[in-house]
C-alpha cells in the first residue's frame, strides 16, 4: 500500500517564497466555504512568478477581486503591463476573472495559449508539458475539468513549487475534493504525481502546504 506523503500547511507569513532565478508569491489566499442554506461562497487563490527575465501572474481571482489585485501587484511596483504571462488553471469564474486586466501579456487558459487572438501551437491536452522557460512549466493537470493546467516553478528556496489550482482544494482536502471533480480516477493519479514531484504546493482553496516524503 503506497502512503501519501506528508502534508503540512504554511502559515499567512510564509506566502512569499524566494528563489533564484524565479520567486514565488501568494498575493491571494483562497477559500471554499459551505453555506447553512446549501450554497458555498468560494475564491480562487492568485499567485505571482517573479524573476529577472519574466513575471507570471497564476489564476486571477474572480470579477470582485479587481481592486485587491492591482493593488498587491502595486505593492510589488507592479502594473498590469508589468506581468508577462497569465496563467489561468481552468476556466472558472473564480480563477479568471480579471484576464481582460492584462491584454500585453501572453495568457494561457488550461490548454488554450494565444498572444491577442494568435493562438500558439502546444501538446497540453495531449499530457506534454509546455516550458514558457527552463524554470518555469505548464503542467497538464486534468480532472477537476478536462483540461487543468498547473505552473511548476524550479530553483526557489524550498525546491520545487507547483502553482496547482483545483488539482488540490486546500491542505487537508482528503476525499472532498471528489466531490467537485468531473474525473476524479485522472485527478487522482495527477495528485499522486505532484505529491512525489512537488516540494511545495499551491492550492486553488486554501493555504499552501509542504509535502514531507519519506
Amino acid at each position: 500500500m503506497i502512503m501519501d506523503p506528508k502534508r503540512t500547511a504554511l502559515t499567512e507569513e510564509q506566502l512569499d517564497i524566494a528563489g533564484q532565478p524565479y520567486s514565488v508569491s501568494v498575493l491571494k489566499v483562497g477559500y471554499c466555504e459551505p453555506q447553512p442554506d446549501g450554497t458555498f461562497r468560494a475564491d480562487g487563490t492568485i499567485s505571482l512568478v517573479t524573476g529577472p527575465s519574466r513575471t507570471v501572474l497564476v489564476d486571477t481571482g474572480g470579477p470582485w477581486d479587481r481592486d485587491l489585485l492591482l493593488q498587491r501587484l502595486k505593492e510589488r511596483g507592479l502594473e498590469p503591463a508589468d506581468v508577462h504571462w497569465v496563467v489561468g488553471t481552468h476556466g472558472h469564474s473564480d480563477h479568471v476573472g480579471n484576464l481582460g486586466l492584462f491584454q500585453a501579456a501572453t495568457v494561457a487558459v488550461s490548454c488554450d495559449i494565444s498572444e491577442g487572438d494568435r493562438y500558439l501551437p502546444n501538446q497540453l491536452a495531449q499530457g506534454q508539458p509546455y516550458h514558457i522557460d527552463e524554470h518555469i512549466s505548464l503542467v497538464p493537470t486534468p480532472g477537476h475539468t478536462g483540461r487543468d493546467v498547473s505552473v511548476q516553478v524550479t530553483g526557489t528556496s524550498v525546491g520545487t513549487v507547483l502553482v496547482a489550482g483545483d488539482l488540490f482544494e486546500c491542505c487537508d482536502d482528503e476525499d472532498s475534493w471528489r466531490e467537485l471533480s468531473e474525473n476524479p480516477a485522472v485527478q487522482e493519479v495527477h495528485r499522486q504525481v505532484a505529491l512525489q514531484t512537488a516540494d511545495v504546493i499551491i492550492p486553488g482553496h486554501g493555504l499552501p502546504f509542504r509535502v514531507t516524503r519519506s
